[in-house]
C-alpha cells in the first residue's frame, strides 16, 4: 500500500465539501443544525448533524475519518448508510484516555452483578469496575453489613478475619477486615474516610504465595492476571487447628483443583435478555449470502467426529462432498480443515481458516487437499489466485515438519502464493506480558520508560498482528483475492488474525452485537483454548498453556478504536469489562475449550452468558460518537510509532494514571444529547417528506419525479 494511498482521503470517492451541503440543501429544502462539542485530540472537533445518501463501500485510512470531522467539510461523517436492524444506537471508543474507574462506580446500578477485580473507592485511588445488572441481586442483610460485601445469588460467605493488612502500593498499609465468599475476596478499611475497599474476584487470582513468617506476622502475596500483586499480612493464629483466611481463599480461588464448581455454575442472576441466544451459525451465514453458488452450508460435523475443536455447522466449497472434505481433515492438524470464516459482499473473495497441512520431512501431499484449496480460488470469479498466510516465522514452520507438520509448499499448491507473518508463539507472548507487568505494576521508572516498554517487545508483538491482519483484509478488499489462514493448530493466532480482518472488513461486526457475534464465532466456536490459556479455578500457574492470546487481540482492537474513534459503537469500557470477565469465573462464556466442550458441560444451561448481562444495560457500553460506517473499511497505521500502550487496561491501577475529565459520564451525557438531535433530524425529515408530497400533488399534470429517501444521521 503506497505511502499516497495512506494519506488520502477515501478511496474511490472524494467526501462532500460545503459546496456539496450546500446544494444539497437546495435540492432537498432542509435545513441543517450545527451543534458544537469540544472533543479532544483523536475524536471530533465539532459534531454537525447531516444529511446524506449512503457511499459506495469505501476504504477508509486512520487520518481520513478525524480530518473529516475536524475540518469545514466535515459531519459527524458524511458516510452514513442505512441503520440495520440488527445495529444498536452508537458505542464509542475512546481514545488514548483511559475510562476512569471513579466514573464508572459513580454510575453503578444495584448491587454488582460481578465485581471485576479489586478497586480502593478511596479518593486516592481508582475504585472498583463494578458491573452491574440492571435486574437488582439479592441483597443479603447482616448485623455486620458495613464489613461484609453486598453478596450475588447464590454467593456465601466463607470466612472472615478482622486485623488484616494490606500493603497498597500507592498509598500504604492498610488495616481492616477481609471476607472471603465462594466468589471474591473482599477488604475493607473503614479507618479512613472514604473507606478503602478492595473487591477481588478469586478467579483473577493466579496464584497465592505464602511469603513467611519469621516474624508474629505471616504474609501471603496475591499474583493476578489482570497485572496486579497484592500483598496481606495478619498475626499468627493462637489456634493452630485454625486455617488462615487465606488458606480458605485458596481453595476457592482453585475450584477446580480442589473438586468443586467454578462460581459461574452457582450464580443465578436473571436478566432481560438471554446472551446465548446472540450467535447463531446459519443466521450468521446467511447474513453473509451463505448458501449461494459456490459455497453451502455442512453437517458433516454435527457431532464432531470430524474435528472435536470446530463448530458443528460449517461453511465449505459447495463441489466438495462430505466424504471428500474427511479425507482432507486426516491432512489437517487437528482435523481442522480449510472453512469459511467471511466472504466478501461483491467481490465473493474469501476469509476461510484452517490449521497446517501435515507434510512432514518428507513433503508428503494431499490430492483432496490440493483440489479443496483449488475449489476456494474457483469460487473467486475476481481472481485466479489464492493467497496462504501462515502466521508463524518461516523457521518455526519449518521446524514443524520434524512433528510431522509444516506448510504448503508452491510446487504442489498451483496459483498459490505463501506468506509468512512472523508472529510468534504462545510461549514467546507469555514471556512478553510477564516483561510488561514488571515495567507497569506497582510503580513506572519515568527516566527508563521508554527503554523499559521496549524491552518487554509487547508492542512490537501487536504491530505484528496487526500488520498480518491489515494484508489479508487489503487482500480481500483491494485484491479481490481471496486467503486462506492459518498457524500451527489454527486456534490461536489465526483467530487473531481473521477476527481483526473482517473487524476491518465488514462494519457489522464493529457494533455491540456484531462483536459478540465475532466473538462467538471465531473465537469461542472455532475453540480458542480458553480455559488452557486462562487456567479458569486451576493453581497450576507454570502452565505451559497459559498465554495472553485473547488478550493481545482485544489490545488490537483498541487500537483500531483509538485510530477511528467514530467507527466502533461500542467504548473502551466495553472492551475491559469483556478482558475482566475473561477471568472472573462469573459468567459462562469463556469456559471450557471448544464448542463440544461446552455442550457436555451444559453451559448454556448451567451457567449466565456475558452478553446477557452486556445487552441489558447497553448504554454503559455505547460510544456517542458512533457513525455506522457500514460500507467502510478500516486500513489502520501499523507502524510502531502509531500504536499506543494501553495505559486503560494495563496501567489503570496507578492513581496517577486516572483521567482528569470523567470520560464515562461524558459520554452518557453525549448519548443523552444525540438522541436529543435526533428526534429532532426525524421530526424534520417528516416534515420535508410532507411537504414534498403536499407540492407533487399540486403540480397535477405536470411529470413528478420521486423522492429517493436519504439517511439522517447524527
Amino acid at each position: 500500500m503506497s505511502e499516497a494511498a495512506g494519506r488520502g482521503r477515501h478511496v474511490g470517492q472524494s467526501p462532500p465539501c460545503d459546496r456539496d451541503w450546500e446544494a444539497a440543501g437546495k435540492r432537498w429544502q432542509l435545513p441543517f443544525v450545527c451543534g458544537d462539542l469540544q472533543y479532544s485530540e483523536g475524536g471530533f472537533k465539532h459534531i454537525l448533524l447531516r444529511i446524506y445518501r449512503p457511499p459506495a463501500r469505501t476504504a477508509v485510512y486512520p487520518d481520513t475519518l478525524r480530518q473529516e470531522n475536524m475540518e469545514k467539510s466535515g459531519s459527524v461523517d458524511s458516510l452514513g448508510s442505512k441503520r440495520s436492524s440488527s445495529r444498536q444506537p452508537s458505542v464509542d471508543s475512546l481514545s488514548s484516555t483511559s475510562t476512569s474507574r471513579s466514573d464508572r462506580s459513580a454510575q453503578a446500578k444495584p448491587p454488582s452483578a460481578m465485581s471485576s477485580d479489586s478497586v480502593s473507592t478511596s479518593a486516592e485511588l481508582s475504585p472498583e469496575l463494578r458491573v452491574k445488572p440492571k435486574a437488582a441481586a439479592k441483597k443479603v442483610q447482616r448485623d455486620s453489613d458495613k464489613e461484609e460485601p453486598q453478596l450475588l445469588p447464590n454467593e456465601m460467605v466463607q470466612d472472615m478475619a478482622q486485623d488484616i493488612t494490606y500493603f497498597c502500593p500507592f498509598i500504604g498499609a492498610l488495616r481492616g477486615t477481609v471476607t472471603v465468599t465462594n466468589y471474591r475476596l473482599f477488604f475493607k478499611c473503614i479507618d479512613r474516610e472514604p473507606a478503602f475497599v478492595l473487591d477481588l474476584p478469586l478467579g483473577v487470582v493466579s496464584r497465592v504465595e505464602k511469603i513467611g513468617n519469621a516474624s508474629r506476622d505471616v504474609s501471603y502475596g496475591l499474583v493476578c492476571k489482570d497485572m496486579r500483586n497484592l500483598r496481606f499480612a495478619h498475626k499468627q493464629l493462637e489456634d493452630t487447628l485454625r486455617k488462615s483466611i487465606f488458606e480458605v481463599l485458596m481453595k476457592f480461588a482453585f475450584p477446580v483443583s480442589n473438586g468443586l464448581p467454578i462460581f459461574a455454575y452457582e450464580y443465578g442472576q436473571v436478566f432481560p435478555e438471554n446472551g446465548w441466544k446472540v450467535y447463531d451459525a446459519v443466521s450468521e451465514y446467511k447474513r453473509q449470502g451463505i448458501p449461494n453458488e459456490s459455497w453451502r452450508i455442512t453437517k458433516v460435523n454435527d457431532h464432531y467426529e470430524v474435528c472435536d475443536t470446530y463448530p458443528s455447522t460449517l461453511a465449505v466449497p459447495v463441489n466438495i462432498p462430505d466424504e471428500e472434505l474427511k479425507r482432507v481433515a486426516a491432512f489437517r492438524a487437528k482435523g481442522r480443515i480449510p472453512v469459511l470464516s467471511w466472504i466478501h459482499p461483491e467481490s465473493q473473495a474469501t476469509v476461510t481458516r484452517c490449521s497446517q497441512p501435515m507434510v512432514g520431512v518428507n513433503g508428503k501431499r494431499s490430492k483432496e487437499d490440493e483440489k479443496y484449496l483449488q475449489a476456494i480460488m474457483d469460487a473467486n470469479a475476481q481472481s485466479h489466485k489464492l493467497f496462504i498466510f501462515d502466521a508463524r516465522p518461516s523457521v518455526n514452520a519449518a521446524a514443524n515438519k520434524m512433528k510431522g507438520g509444516g506448510y504448503e509448499s508452491e510446487d504442489a499448491y498451483q496459483n498459490a502464493e505463501l506468506v509468512f507473518l512472523d508472529i510468534h508463539n504462545i510461549h514467546v507472548m507469555r514471556e512478553s506480558l510477564r516483561k510488561l507487568k514488571d515495567v507497569v505494576y506497582p510503580n513506572i521508572e519515568d527516566s527508563h520508560w521508554l527503554s523499559n516498554l521496549e524491552s518487554t517487545h509487547w508492542l512490537e508483538h501487536i504491530k505484528l498482528i496487526m500488520a498480518g491482519a491489515l494484508r489479508i483484509a487489503d487482500k480481500v478488499e483491494s485484491g479481490k483475492t481471496s486467503v486462506v489462514v492459518h498457524c500451527s493448530d489454527g486456534w490461536d493466532r489465526t483467530g487473531q488474525l481473521t477476527s481483526l480482518a473482517m473487524l476491518m472488513l465488514d462494519g457489522y461486526y464493529r457494533t455491540i452485537r456484531g462483536f459478540e457475534v465475532l466473538l462467538e464465532k471465531e473465537w469461542l466456536s472455532f475453540g480458542h483454548r480458553f480455559q488452557l490459556r486462562i487456567g479458569h479455578g486451576d493453581k497450576n500457574h507454570t502452565d505451559a498453556d497459559r498465554s495472553p492470546v485473547f488478550i493481545q487481540f482485544i489490545d488490537c482492537v483498541w487500537q483500531l478504536i483509538r485510530q477511528f474513534p467514530a467507527a466502533f459503537e461500542f467504548n473502551e469500557y466495553f472492551l475491559v469489562t469483556i478482558l475482566d470477565h475473561l477471568y472472573s469465573c462469573l459468567f459462562g462464556t469463556f469456559l471450557c475449550n471448544s464448542e463440544q466442550q461446552r455442550l457436555k458441560e451444559e453451559i448454556p444451561k448451567r451457567t449466565v452468558s456475558l452478553w446477557s448481562y452486556v445487552n441489558s444495560q447497553l448504554e454503559e457500553f455505547t460510544n456517542p460518537l458512533y457513525v455506522n460506517y457500514s460500507n467502510h473499511v478500516l486500513f489502520p497505521a501499523v507502524s510502531l510509532r502509531h500504536l499506543e500502550l494501553w495505559v486503560g487496561y494495563y496501567i489503570r491501577w496507578n492513581p496517577r494514571m486516572r483521567p482528569q475529565e470523567p470520560v464515562h459520564q461524558r459520554y452518557k451525557e453525549l448519548l443523552a444529547k444525540r438522541a436529543e438531535l435526533q428526534k429532532r433530524v426525524d421530526e424534520l425529515q417528516r416534515e420535508v417528506t410532507n411537504r414534498s408530497a403536499s407540492s407533487s400533488s399540486e403540480r397535477a399534470g405536470s411529470p413528478t419525479r420521486s423522492i429517493t429517501p436519504v439517511q439522517t444521521f447524527v
